[in-house]
């Protein structure tokens, strides 16, 4: 069996790859939550809440594959197995069955400002280790970011 070499000390590699393992978990849960929302809101902005959650379900689809692709490059297998995100998954989601527009829009800004938080900690953790895994943890936040924004703006004035 042969192993992808990594360009980065130990330490530095296991510091990047468990943020990045983290995020992969959290973006693929993610990608799961919103579609299940997006299959079962109904209300009076059931359109416009049903496309956002298409958007952010493609760009966490997205990004789960950059991440992953990230750790195969430093040499540390992704892991992206069902059991896996269902074991380590911790964001809010929605409830069984119909969702409401408001509650399915509450959700994901619930869901995208714990990821953020979680992402920004691991920015942190990545400063020294990896400033090329840190640079692309930033740039999901940023996404991240504005489609909690988005979200939020859909429920205001509460």
């Amino acid at each position: 069996m042969t192993t992808v070499r990594s360009t980065l000390p130990d330490d530095a590699r296991k510091v990047a790859c468990e943020a990045l393992q983290d995020t992969l978990v959290d973006l693929l849960g993610l990608s799961l939550v919103g579609k299940q929302a997006h299959w079962n809101v109904v209300g009076p902005r059931f359109r416009s809440v049903h496309l956002q959650l298409d958007e952010v379900v493609t760009a966490a689809r997205d990004f789960a594959d950059t991440v992953a692709e990230r750790s195969a490059a430093l040499g540390v297998p992704p892991d992206g197995r069902p059991e896996t995100v269902a074991k380590s998954f911790t964001l809010p989601a929605p409830q069984e069955g119909w969702v409401r527009d408001s509650d399915a829009v509450q959700m994901m800004v619930d869901a995208l400002q714990d990821a953020v938080a979680r992402l920004r900690e691991r920015i942190d953790a990545t400063e020294k280790a990896d400033p090329v895994t840190q640079d692309l943890l930033i740039g999901i936040t940023a996404e991240l970011e504005k489609q909690r924004w988005m979200f939020d703006a859909e429920n205001f004035p509460r």
